[in-house]
């Protein structure tokens, strides 16, 4: 069966490029000591460098430079031994010096690409550039007010800004490279990438042209956007209009121009038209040397890189022989592929472990709004309580009790048992006396089980389990069921 969408796409190609712009890792801001830290008091974390007073002079982060380098090596980009620092030339009130220092002709990184599936097809996203560059502040429009206010704190905070080519072929093709970069980036701790935070978001480039056309369609710009489903809906929503605009013989009428996504509204608003490139009259920044970059340096970056999660991806696969499903949900994440991997190591078994992971722990995760830097279980503790279950101590519903309480309170599996009693019953003659006593409460279910009604078997084990709360054997309790049930 085609899927309803396939059907409206099938006659138009999609093609995407996305911008990214990541915050680097590092204390300080990229020209001044400044600190980097989110959520300080507005305005705090300023100093005449940043807010771009008369007589200052910036230096540039080395530490910048090595992440921004990292990323490169990480990307498979060529690494410039010598790029340049830029100024880019615009007002608003969140740029107090009225330029931006960045990279334009000559950036740090260049020819890079990632490899990924999608949908049963092998996507290439090949990286035009990655520069550094200083964020600008942050502009708080008021209700009802004539007025907006600026923070500055963000204002010199280093970024990389990630450009990707138009290699990409629907919305879900978007979504998951920039999944896949984020992980990269957090694998080697080049940025936090707190999408809720700001310190990773995109621009998206997209277009559309009739299948089989060679020149690219009018490309549009979405602004903004830090999130994963806020992307997928719209370029989602992106793509239909300017299908829909084909259809009707419009298609010559879309215009090269910058929106915004409405999520409330739940479609893309036309901000302004670009129907020339923005003049930005770049020059080199007078004030900075030219950055230069030797070999040995490069190297060293190079080998310093983690295991990245494409390839944690296929060692899980082969190693563990896990699906590929499984794999890219923990190799996603960095913290969550690292509390597996210990877990395994401390004894347990992969899939069993996976098992857990990908279940009860995600779960309490999302209930609880921590993040998998936060794991309040030791993965020590988590092999112990699938051994309890194994080897038929605690039964799994137990196993899933005890689990929850270690969530909240961070204890060891064998305190929690001990205090809630949830040793398995699995002493026949303990299981035998509960058994018989279902048995003399539930006469129906018995002549319904002489009368053929098989279901009624499981109804009994079933009150077996309840009478005992969830503390007995169950393989052991369904066989003395029915050898009970077998001897009447």
């Amino acid at each position: 069966m085609i899927d309803k969408k396939e059907v409206f796409r099938m006659n138009y190609e999609t093609v995407i490029g996305l911008e990214i712009h990541a915050e680097l890792n590092t204390k300080s801001k990229i020209f001044c000591g400044c600190s980097t830290k989110f959520a300080s008091e507005p305005n705090e974390n300023t100093c005449p460098v940043c807010l771009g007073l008369p007589g200052t002079l910036p230096v540039l982060n080395e530490e910048v430079v090595k992440l921004a380098v990292k990323a490169g090596t990480a990307l498979n980009c060529k690494i410039n031994n010598v790029s340049k620092m830029d100024r880019k030339n615009y007002f608003y009130p969140d740029l107090p010096k009225a330029y931006q220092i960045s990279q334009y002709d000559l950036p740090l990184c260049s020819g890079g690409y990632v490899e990924f599936e999608c949908e049963g097809r092998n996507v290439r996203v090949r990286i035009n550039r990655i520069h550094i560059e200083e964020d600008a502040g942050k502009l708080i429009h008021l209700d009802d007010e004539p007025y907006s206010l600026v923070d500055y704190n963000r204002t010199g905070v280093p970024l990389i800004e990630i450009v990707s080519e138009p290699d990409m072929r629907s919305p879900l093709e978007a979504v998951t490279f920039l999944r896949i970069l984020k992980s990269i980036l957090e694998y080697g701790e080049i940025s936090d990438c707190r999408m809720e935070q700001g310190s990773l978001r995109c621009d998206a480039n997209i277009s559309v042209r009739p299948a089989g056309q060679k020149e690219y369609g009018t490309k549009v710009e979405l602004k903004n956007i830090n999130s994963f489903r806020e992307l997928q809906k719209a370029l989602e929503k992106e793509e239909r209009r300017q299908i829909e605009m084909y259809r009707f013989g419009e298609g010559h009428k879309i215009v090269q121009e910058t929106r915004r996504w409405d999520s409330g509204k739940g479609r893309t608003v036309s901000m302004r038209s670009k129907e020339e490139a923005h003049d930005y009259r770049y020059f080199p920044e007078p004030d900075l040397a030219p950055v230069i970059i030797d070999e040995q340096t490069v190297a060293g970056i190079r080998s310093s890189l983690p295991e990245l999660p494409l390839e944690k991806r296929r060692r899980f696969i082969d190693d563990y022989k896990l699906s590929a499903d499984d794999a890219d949900i923990l190799t996603s994440d960095r913290h969550l592929s690292e509390f597996f991997e210990n877990t395994v190591k401390a004894g347990a078994a992969p899939k069993t472990a996976a098992n857990w992971v990908l279940g009860d722990l995600l779960r309490m995760l999302n209930e609880s709004g921590l993040t998998s830097e936060a794991i309040p279980v030791a993965p020590d503790y988590l092999h112990r309580l699938i051994a309890m279950v194994g080897e038929g101590k605690i039964s799994n519903t137990a196993g899933k009790e005890i689990f929850k309480e270690m969530f909240a309170s961070g204890r060891t599996p064998e305190e929690i048992l001990e205090e809630k009693g949830l040793a398995q019953i699995s002493s026949e003659d303990d299981l035998a006396v509960l058994v018989r006593k279902v048995l003399e409460d539930n006469p129906k279910s018995i002549d319904d089980y002489r009368k053929g009604k098989t279901q009624a078997a499981g109804y009994l084990v079933g009150q077996v389990m309840k009478a005992s709360q969830g503390r007995a054997n169950p393989k052991m309790v369904q066989e003395l069921v029915m050898r009970e049930l077998g001897a009447m």
